[in-house]
Parts: C-alpha cells; structure tokens; sequence
C-alpha cells in the first residue's frame, strides 16, 4: 500500500483509469461482434452502419494509447474487406 500522499493520489488515479479504459476497450471489442454479426447475417447496410462506429471508436482508442495505432488501421481494414466482399 502506497505511504506517501502523492504515491496515494497516484493510486487512487490508476484504479480510476484502469476502469475506464477496461470499459472503453469493451465497448470496442462489442462494437466489432455487432460488424462481424451483421457480415455473417449478409447485411451489407447494417454492417456499414456499425462499421463506420466501430471505426471512430477504434481510431479514438488509438489516439489514447489504448491500442496500438497499426492495430486500429488493421481492424478497420479486415471488416472494410470484409463488408466489400459481401455480395
């Protein structure tokens, strides 16, 4: 247990933060089933409506160093190739 005040401000801080970002994580990875559900469905308009969200909420996870920026860029490209390939 930390002893100092700062040590203890820094803790309290770093549980505050864990949670937010487990939640922001979360919802990205549902955001990412509901493309990946639609594309198994063949639902082409539904899938680029949940695409277009996942990908705002990926590049914003990116740009907050929760995921790496490459990953991001790949995610977005496999459900964009995935939506295109959906006859």
């Amino acid at each position: 247990m930390a002893n100092h005040k700062s040590s203890i401000k820094r803790a309290r801080q770093t549980v505050v933060r864990t949670e937010r970002n487990r939640a922001e994580k979360s919802r990205m990875k549902t955001l990412r089933k509901k493309v990946l559900t639609a594309i198994a469905a063949g639902d082409k308009a539904a899938a680029s409506a949940a695409s277009s969200v996942f990908s705002s909420v990926a590049d914003k996870a990116a740009k907050r160093n929760l995921i790496h920026p490459n990953k991001a860029a790949n995610m977005k490209s496999k459900t964009a190739r995935a939506i295109a390939a959906i006859a």
